[in-house]
């Protein structure tokens, strides 16, 4: 199992759907309307997300160049 990690690419914001997503096995944009219909409920949720963007490391660049 991967660690969670805010990928690099398909960020919007802050990527933190993006590897949420990910790590589900969903679309990223799936994943995004999950939270925004979530943010109709009464709830932490954009401080999670706050939270997230702050505590999940970012993925690491791939070495690719020889």
């Amino acid at each position: 199992m991967a660690a969670l990690a805010r990928p690099r690419e398909g960020r919007v914001i802050g990527g933190v759907c993006a590897a949420l997503a990910r790590r589900f096995g969903i679309s990223s944009t799936t994943m995004r309307v999950i939270f925004v219909v979530s943010c109709l409920l009464p709830g932490p949720q954009f401080l999670l997300y706050l939270a997230l963007w702050v505590l999940l490391p970012a993925e690491k660049a791939s070495s690719t160049a020889w």
